[in-house]
């Protein structure tokens, strides 16, 4: 079980986590807390796994307590602001529920901490060299869609199409792309060095390339993507370096 403290100064936003966590099978309650000053009081005694806390808190912010613990737990922080979420990146949060969310975001964030908490296990064979791809692969990003703030795990990035000041970024997994207000510009600059700009319009995760054919590239049977003619050079130079045969 994954040991979990609440924090809200809200008395039903509390209500709510309190009852979304007894809904979720893997989660155990420990405590509830109104307010930072009080977490922190249960913290100096006992340990949680999790603790999922609101932001706006008098007194102390939720942001400025998780920066003040030595050692904290994992955190999904739950605000009704989105500006929150690029801080809440930056001291590693596990996720960030902006409000109102409903029990199905907060399944999804439960489980991102289960996976969180869960040791690594390298295949049989694989390694520390497999350890550390699991790793590298595990960096993530946030977005803003529609009214909700949402983590994407990068390596579950198959590509990245604009249309016009948005963004559609396609998922492993998911049958509809994510909608964001973002530049292509300001993601190439997030991403690592297996996405590539193959077209004006396309960003490609390299490591989901199928097939190269002519002047596109294939990611399954029914996903084509063109190769725009200002960034064939360096695709092929990237199909170069990895060509075996004549």
């Amino acid at each position: 079980m994954i040991r979990c403290l609440a924090v809200d100064d809200e008395p039903l936003a509390l209500k709510q986590l309190v009852t979304y966590i007894e809904k979720v099978p893997f989660l155990e309650l420990a405590a509830q807390a109104s307010n930072a000053l009080e977490a922190r009081a249960f913290l100096q005694h006992e340990a949680v796994d999790v603790m999922f806390c609101d932001i706006n808190m008098p007194d102390l912010n939720g942001m400025d307590f998780v920066k003040s613990l030595a050692a904290p737990p994992l955190v999904v922080f739950t605000t009704a602001y989105a500006d929150y979420a690029v801080e809440g990146f930056r001291v590693n949060a596990v996720d960030y529920l902006l409000k109102p969310f409903g029990l199905d975001e907060f399944r999804r964030a439960a489980e991102r901490v289960r996976e969180r908490s869960l040791p690594p296990t390298p295949s049989q064979g694989e390694g520390t060299q497999s350890a550390q791809t699991s790793s590298g692969g595990g960096d993530s990003l946030f977005v803003k869609s529609d009214y909700r703030v949402i983590r994407i795990d990068i390596s579950k990035i198959r590509y990245v199409e604009a249309m016009s000041e948005y963004l559609r970024i396609y998922l492993e997994g998911e049958a509809k792309p994510i909608i964001t207000l973002l530049s292509m510009k300001k993601i190439e600059e997030r991403l690592p060095d297996s996405f590539m700009r193959i077209h004006r319009s396309y960003i490609v995760n390299l490591d989901k390339v199928q097939e190269v054919n002519k002047n596109r590239v294939i990611l399954d049977q029914d996903t084509y993507l063109p190769i725009g003619d200002m960034y064939r050079e360096a695709f092929q130079q990237y199909l170069d370096q990895r060509f075996l045969g004549r």
